[in-house]
């Protein structure tokens, strides 16, 4: 029976693997070109599979397009899981956290423009809403597992809501994105400093002796 059962499952497991190779090869298409300049097409003929291969799989580039967008998203909602597993000191998770956002911005860069792309689309597009307002829910909630554990660490409360938290980290990140894509050389530097001064926003009053940049940015005396 076991064997049954495994014959069985063999067609949908390589439906999906397929499914997730032909991902990975729009993801690069995707991430170079933008939603509105893709088409099935253009993706077929910068990856190994014919159009009718890939439209085979997908029936349309917006079914194709939501599908690589959860595929890739579902990768990265763990990615600051071992900035929080292995921080053992408030400013020694601030810091990782810093290095780790800007580390995947120079990475993929390429991603995370997509990303943007296509939540802007979403306003237009309906069939996008669906998946980006999930995923986007989920990013949030990667976020405030970090600024929890920054709480526990600093043995203080939050002072603002995880959508707040949200976005103003996620504000900062697409502004380091939209300098790095620019070619702006201090692009990531100015992201850690920008996170290392907001992260003690997000906590309750505090001791400004113990956190000076976070008085001084309170008392709106920090430039940009």
């Amino acid at each position: 029976m076991a064997g049954v059962n495994r014959a069985r499952a063999a067609p949908a497991d390589k439906h999906d693997r397929r499914r997730s190779e032909l991902a990975e090869s729009a993801l690069r298409t995707l991430g170079e070109l933008g939603y509105a300049r893709t088409s099935l097409r253009e993706i077929a003929s910068h990856s190994e599979f014919s159009h009718g291969v890939v439209h085979y799989y997908f029936a349309d580039k917006l079914e194709l397009i939501v599908y690589c967008v959860r595929y890739y998203k579902a990768r990265c909602v763990t990615r600051y899981d071992d900035v929080i597993a292995d921080a053992i000191s408030a400013d020694g998770l601030v810091e990782a956290f810093a290095a780790k956002l800007a580390e995947t911005i120079r990475d993929e860069g390429p991603m995370h423009s997509l990303w943007y792309d296509l939540r802007c689309q979403s306003m237009f597009e309906p069939g996008l809403r669906e998946a980006v307002t999930l995923i986007d829910r989920t990013l949030a909630e990667m976020i405030w597992r970090v600024i929890s554990r920054y709480a526990d660490l600093a043995g203080q409360g939050t002072r603002l809501s995880p959508a707040a938290c949200y976005a103003m980290l996620d504000g900062l990140f697409q502004r380091a994105l939209l300098g790095h894509v620019a070619g702006h050389a201090d692009a990531l530097d100015e992201l850690c400093q920008q996170v290392r001064d907001v992260m003690p926003l997000m906590l309750t009053a505090q001791d400004h002796a113990a956190h000076p940049r976070a008085g001084a940015l309170a008392a709106g005396r920090l430039a940009d």
